[in-house]
């Protein structure tokens, strides 16, 4: 019998009927998204075209149920034709959906779906309807039915793996995926296809059934970060593993996960940016036939300034897959358009302050440069909501040099005959080339959604895994899976030219020195021209690379496993968690103010602090019985030859002591609060308050660096014979103290120095140490300090002429 999605307990079908509401024929299917609403839209979708390969006979037709079928979908038709045109009559409504309402969740209910033909019970449970939902329609999207994809994939894994219902989710979505190569999968266009893989996302997430009455409704669902990061890079051009954890986290933002409303926004904006490039190539500029058209700066309201000898001068700003080029507006007209090549070598790019006459203002602009010789533009991207049109214009640019810098590092070079030996390793570039294209457009796309994170580099690939933990592991992953191929001519000892640090061998001709993707595409060692490949985590990933379990589909599609470069890319994505929870920590402990950092630091060394006021106490025989002791501990160790022990013993006493917290604060018998600093916050204060104490706080930081000038230059005397009587007097004590050391035994001298030490405070001793330190106090406050020659200052080209003027002005009054 036919069911229909919202009801919960379905009946299961082999067959398909044939006068089903989804028909397919294979290699085609149509989608028709019907738009009851003006206001609203509808999940209402069919799947048009015709089954070659299934059979029925009419004596498995059941009558009864065929009349009220037909009488369901007349009253369907009615309801249909009523609710199309009640828009028509009223008042004030268009026929185009209204975004924001449009964007509400639909529910389920509305979404005619064929007859179940999966088994719903499974040994984890039963399915739930975004499962069977997904399941069925991606099996008609396949060409088959839901029961024979279950079927297939029963056959094609082992009963674990088909015990769980995610893997099959995957295997129905996945195979259908894997039929495009294409840079954006083309049934992204179809309102129909992007709300199935809205329902896909929640299937994965979801697979089971879970409540007694499920609500067959999206309103409030939302899918998870874990669905988005594993189906959402599954789709060309929709996401990449690198990026796709920061991408989830722009969407949602300070929400638990991302609603169908949000989603189909995202996926429009995403087709608009591609879309708007095909116009760019066409109607601007035509010359530009060899490069892509990434995006172009130009507005009235937010201009584009070239700042050249502080002076700004207005144009536009095009961004293509090579070059970075300006066309200047001037007096007469538009310019001839300048080049700036991003291909070469040496090529960055930073972010940087621009003002009129020397002065930095404004913090919105961008300096490109290939090295301290060439010619460096400044560029600035007027924003007055904001620095965020900068960022993101730095983002860009930075994609494109650091994709040019992975092609130059990880891919074969471009006269490189071996790529011909290795199928599809010639389109290699050009996949690396669309992979940052799509960056670029998505990034551009949650730009026009207000969508951005504080980093937007963080949501391009090759500029995040540029400086990424763990990125040059995801950087070998996709070089392998842009250039790796089947290998299509056995490569020869005259044709093999190895890699640097390569032993000419016969070894190296063998399969394992190359390295393999999960699909059996290989990567020649040949290419392996990064230092990182020879790194100790590149050779522990990729001695770990050859298992799998599941069903690979392709190189970037495999059925309950992971892909190399989705590997990589959790792995980094843990490193990058360490780092930013690492960086927290440090932001949490800097501190704003003078005196509350002074209270830190106290706090922090309060140990030694209170160690050395042990040691005092000790030294001053404050409680004669703990100073005896130590001295016959110490007396001990130096006598008995125990002191090259001494220091590898504090280290163990140090190790043990930290394991046995480490023990303590795991069984939780420490407490939450051990081992945080606290400190007293300072009293409120006006602004004036304020300024004095920085003023005092300065002043003190001026008189110990004065103190502290002052002793290295006399010690610089000292060294230099700036004063001959006693450079003579301080060379002759070193000559004695060597003398010692080298005579007597070093025990004898640690036991002499430890009584002097201990003996400083008492009564016999105590006038002479004073007589002692008054003699050295003297001599020290007569040795002078080196001369110190203060230059006047030089200008130079960069120095702004205003100052020159200033200081010009300042001499003369004097």
């Amino acid at each position: 019998m036919h069911s229909k999605f919202p009801v919960t307990h379905l009946k299961t079908s082999v067959a398909v009927a044939p006068s089903s509401l989804i028909l397919f024929k294979s290699d085609f299917c149509k989608f028709i998204c019907c738009q009851f609403n003006s206001s609203e839209r509808r999940l209402r979708f069919k799947l048009v075209g015709q089954s070659l390969g299934d059979r029925w006979k009419l004596k498995d037709i059941d009558a009864k149920a065929v009349q009220e079928r037909v009488n369901s979908w007349l009253s369907k038709t009615q309801n249909l034709l009523n609710e199309v045109s009640l828009p028509l009559v009223k008042s004030g409504h268009s026929g185009k959906p209204d975004p924001g309402k449009a964007l509400d969740a639909p529910e389920l209910e509305e979404i005619f779906v064929t007859e179940q033909t999966i088994h719903s019970s499974t040994p984890n449970g039963i399915l739930s309807l975004a499962a069977i939902v997904s399941i069925e329609q991606f099996s008609r999207m396949n060409g088959l039915t839901g029961y024979k994809m279950q079927k297939i994939f029963k056959a094609l894994v082992a009963e674990s793996i088909y015990n769980d219902a995610r893997n099959l989710v995957e295997y129905c979505c996945f195979r259908f995926l894997s039929r495009d190569n294409s840079a954006i999968h083309p049934c992204l266009k179809e309102p129909a296809f992007q709300q199935l893989i809205f329902i896909t996302m929640l299937a994965w997430e979801n697979p089971y059934h879970k409540e007694d009455s499920e609500k067959p409704s999206l309103r409030g669902k939302l899918v998870g970060e874990e669905a988005f990061v594993r189906i959402a890079p599954a789709i060309s051009g929709m996401a990449d593993h690198s990026t796709a954890h920061n991408l989830f986290r722009a969407l949602a933002g300070n929400e638990q996960g991302i609603t169908l409303g949000l989603w189909l926004t995202y996926v429009d904006e995403l087709l608009k940016v591609h879309e708007g490039r095909k116009s760019y190539q066409i109607r601007e500029f035509p010359k530009l036939s060899e490069e892509k058209i990434l995006c172009i700066g130009s507005s009235r309201k937010r201009p584009v300034l070239k700042w050249e000898n502080n002076m700004a001068w207005p144009g536009k700003v095009i961004l293509t897959d090579k070059a970075l080029y300006f066309e200047a507006v001037g007096l007469a007209g538009q310019k001839d358009p300048i080049r700036f090549d991003l291909t070469r070598k040496g090529v960055r790019v930073e972010k940087t302050k621009v003002g009129p006459l020397g002065y930095v203002l404004f913090d919105s602009a961008v300096s490109i440069s290939s090295g301290p010789k060439s010619e460096t533009w400044v560029l600035e991207f007027v924003d007055l909501g904001g620095d965020s049109r900068r960022d993101v214009w730095h983002a860009f640019i930075n994609e494109v040099i650091s994709l040019h810098k992975f092609i130059c590092e990880f891919g074969p070079e471009d006269n490189d005959q071996s790529t011909f030996q290795v199928y599809g390793a010639q389109k290699g570039k050009e996949r690396a080339i669309i992979s940052a294209i799509n960056s670029i457009a998505r990034l551009q796309a949650l730009q026009f959604m207000r969508k951005l994170l504080d980093d937007p580099i963080k949501l391009v690939q090759f500029s995040f895994l540029q400086k990424a933990p763990y990125g040059d592991i995801v950087y070998q992953t996709l070089a392998v899976n842009y250039w790796g191929g089947p290998l299509v001519k056995k490569v020869t000892m005259a044709e093999y030219q190895p890699a640097q640090g390569g032993r000419p061998s016969d070894e190296l001709l063998e399969n394992r020195n190359h390295v393999f993707d999960i699909d059996g595409s290989v990567y020649l060692q040949k290419w392996m021209r990064s230092p990182s490949w020879i790194s100790t985590a590149s050779v522990n990933f990729w001695k770990n690379s050859s298992t799998k379990q599941g069903v690979v589909l392709s190189k970037d599609l495999v059925v309950a496993d992971i892909t190399l470069v989705e590997r990589a890319a959790i792995t980094c994505k843990e490193k990058c968690q360490v780092v930013e929870k690492t960086q927290a920590t440090i932001d949490a402990a800097m501190l704003q103010g003078i005196p509350s950092n002074i209270d830190l630091f106290k706090e922090l060394i309060l140990p030694l602090t209170m160690a050395a006021k042990n040691f005092g106490k000790l030294r001053r025989w404050e409680e004669p019985h703990l100073t005896i002791s130590f001295l016959a501990f110490a007396y001990s160790v130096i006598f008995r030859n125990l002191l090259p022990y001494v220091f590898p013993m504090t280290l163990m006493v140090l190790a043990a002591g930290m394991l046995t917290l480490k023990g303590l604060k795991e069984q939780g018998r420490l407490g939450r609060s051990f081992g945080k600093v606290t400190i007293r916050d300072q009293p409120p204060s006006n602004t004036i308050q304020k300024i004095i104490a920085v003023k005092d706080a300065m002043r003190d930081v001026e008189n110990y660096l004065q103190n502290l000038n002052v002793t290295l230059l006399k010690f610089r005397t000292i060294i230099l014979s700036g004063h001959p009587q006693i450079t003579t007097e301080v060379a002759l004590v070193l000559l004695a103290s060597a003398t010692i050391l080298l005579i007597v035994p070093f025990k004898y001298v640690a036991a002499f120095l430890l009584f002097d030490l201990f003996t400083r405070e008492l009564e016999f001793r105590r006038e002479m140490v004073k007589r002692f330190i008054t003699f050295l106090k003297d001599r020290w406050d007569t040795v002078p300090a080196a001369p110190v020659v203060v230059l006047p200052f030089e200008y130079n080209e960069s120095t702004p002429t205003n100052q020159k003027e200033k200081d010009n002005d300042k001499q003369s009054k004097e």
